[in-house]
């Protein structure tokens, strides 16, 4: 079993920035893919990134690329999502998520997510 934890959400203006994290406990999440969804009132939840268990392969969905960056430290069970050049359309709940493999989560899939963090993104 596997816990994730998000943190580093809140209000931030059109155009800032914010950095979320997402501690893993319980078993380790070193061997597989980590990423990020998000949920905005009203919609359905959407992908925004996924980082291979290495770190080495990422990626985003097409209305974040350039502005967001996943990351991920394995030494501390932790993934990292940079979220710059924030819109008012990013306002959501972002979740946590692990999974097998980074095609896996690009589809939707995940095994294990978080309670999420809200993001509020004012114009």
């Amino acid at each position: 079993q596997v816990q994730l934890v998000e943190s580093g959400g809140g209000l931030v203006q059109a155009g800032g920035s914010l950095r979320l994290s997402c501690a893993a406990s319980g078993r380790t999440v070193s061997s597989v893919a980590m990423g990020w969804f998000r949920q905005a009132p009203g919609k359905e939840r959407e992908f925004v990134a996924t980082v291979s268990w290495s770190g080495g392969t990422t990626y985003y969905t097409d209305s974040v690329k350039g502005r967001f960056t996943i990351s991920r430290d394995n030494a501390k069970n932790t993934v990292y999502l940079q979220m710059n050049s924030l819109k008012p359309e990013d306002t959501a709940v972002y979740y946590c998520a692990a999974a097998r493999n980074t095609a896996t989560m690009g589809l939707g899939g995940m095994d294990y997510r978080g309670k999420g963090t809200l993001v509020t993104v004012s114009s």
